[in-house]
């Protein structure tokens, strides 16, 4: 890895604020970006960017190639002459702290309804040709994804194995008529994927003006609903009434003591690999255009990935099957040229692994949370560390550090102490203070260590259900005595790039 040393900051868009029940891509990130300026930071790491469905997580999308609406600025539609201003002025009463997804998704899309239908009846609106642009740019996945949403919506939001057999099993005709039926609501769903990327391309071009790069991530597996599996069910591993056979995850680890049971489809990587694996091109490509860099998610499934039977509870009981190595990035390459990978390269990470990772050049993470539970040699330890790596403080799946300190045993928050040399009530600026002064050519840190927030502060708890993803910080926490500690940790550690030097 070639990059600068840097340091940057973690958080979700949902998790910024904003007066509209959930952070957006609009004059809330901007203001966003100013704080990472006056923080001296470099980088904004981002999670999975994709429409969510049932338990919000973005890494369960109903797509790997679009936009997630609620993400969508609604004073920016009123800016693009798609709204009237006072559209926003019945806005229901959202709580304080994190994102009530039921309130919030619902009066969103009343309001794209609106725009949409404002700018259907409108042919000479300012943005028909590039509205026009987008839908011939993005043809491969848009046109299904339109109609796959579409169809959700008149199935009562049902999964689509449980639509009529002529709709699940994509009968061409069926299909055909559904696209005239529900010309309107593809459209509707057409025209918000215009709006997400019109607003995603300008926050980025504003972060670059800004001098931060964006790091965002990508999920390896894909969500069973979703319209990836829905459009090509034969790149997965499915019987013939469209359902896993197998499903992913990880075997008992740090997270949980039965294994994390993601309930993925895996893929059939032999299917892929016949097309020269296109559809995996296709996506690296789509996150190209969105990220300047790309957190690869479980890295260690392009090595081995964990298959449990789709009947069991639990992912307790599986087996590791191959990937597809480095087949799939030679092919990648090739086509794309070199693309800047991380390699998330947590859990059960074998010497194959290992090598797999090292032959391709992508660094790897160091989570500062992991550190202290064994000897000096742990591999967390930033001792042990290499400048082609990536440490963390924690990741979105971890504790916040506050929470994490508090709940660790006596050994381990003792061997913390000791290493840090700090007392507890200092433990947070003691671990983000370790991060920046590593040789790891990146440090990134969640936004809650970054304020020194405690557990009510968490995104997720793996293999929790729901009540995740929820977190929202407050505008008043974004403090300039807190970017200005910050940016002396940069300064002195080499991980601030002063502007026009």
């Amino acid at each position: 890895m070639q990059w600068p040393r840097a340091g940057g900051i973690l958080a979700h868009p949902t998790s910024l604020p904003g007066p509209h029940g959930i952070g957006d891509l609009g004059p809330v990130a901007e203001r966003f970006f100013d704080f990472l300026v006056a923080a001296g930071q470099q980088c904004w790491q981002t999670l999975p960017l994709g429409p969510t469905g049932y338990g919000n997580s973005p890494y369960a999308a109903l797509s790997a190639f679009a936009g997630n609406p609620a993400l969508i600025s609604l004073e920016r539609l009123v800016d693009d002459q798609l709204l009237p201003a006072d559209a926003l002025e019945q806005a229901p009463t959202f709580p304080e702290g994190r994102v009530d997804y039921g309130a919030v998704v619902p009066w969103k899309m009343r309001l794209l309804r609106e725009a949409c239908a404002h700018f259907r009846a409108h042919e000479d609106h300012p943005l028909r040709a590039a509205y026009v642009r987008f839908c011939n740019e993005n043809t491969a996945w848009l046109k299904d994804f339109a109609l796959f949403m579409a169809l959700k919506e008149a199935h009562g939001q049902r999964a689509w194995v449980e639509w009529p057999k002529r709709y699940a099993q994509r009968s061409p005709q069926s299909l055909a008529e559904a696209r005239r039926h529900l010309a309107g609501e593809i459209e509707l769903h057409t025209f918000a994927q215009f709006l997400f990327f019109r607003q995603w391309d300008a926050l980025r071009a504003a972060a670059h003006a800004r001098g931060i790069q964006i790091i965002g991530d990508l999920a390896i597996f894909v969500a069973h609903d979703s319209a990836d599996v829905w459009s090509h069910p034969e790149f997965f591993s499915l019987d013939s009434a469209g359902q896993p056979t197998e499903v992913a995850g990880v075997p008992p680890d740090y997270f949980s003591a039965t294994g994390q049971r993601w309930g993925n489809p895996l893929y059939r990587w032999d299917v892929l690999r016949e097309t020269g694996y296109q559809w995996w091109i296709d996506r690296v490509r789509q996150a190209l255009r969105i990220y300047d860099i790309i957190r690869l998610d479980h890295f260690r499934g392009f090595e081995a990935y964990w298959a449990t039977p789709a009947s069991a509870e639990t992912a307790e009981h599986g087996e590791w099957l191959p990937g597809p190595g480095a087949a799939l990035f030679t092919a990648i390459r090739a086509a794309l040229g070199e693309a800047p990978f991380i390699a998330e390269d947590l859990g059960i990470i074998t010497p194959e692994v290992r090598a797999l990772q090292h032959a391709l050049g992508f660094p790897g993470m160091r989570v500062l949370q992991f550190a202290f539970s064994d000897t000096p040699e742990n591999h967390d330890l930033p001792h042990n560390y290499i400048p082609d790596a990536v440490v963390y403080t924690g990741t979105h799946d971890n504790d916040t550090t506050r929470g994490w300190f508090s709940a660790r045993a006596e050994q381990e928050r003792a061997f913390a102490l000791e290493y840090l040399d700090c007392a507890p009530e200092d433990v947070v600026a003691a671990m983000i203070r370790l991060a920046y002064g590593s040789v790891a050519r990146l440090a990134l840190v969640p936004l809650q260590d970054a304020l020194d927030l405690g557990s009510e502060a968490r995104m997720n708890f793996p293999s929790r259900p729901d009540g995740n993803w929820e977190w929202r910080v407050s505008a008043d926490a974004l403090t300039d005595e807190r970017a200005a500690w910050l940016k002396r940790l940069a300064t002195l550690y080499g991980r601030y790039a002063t502007p026009g030097a």
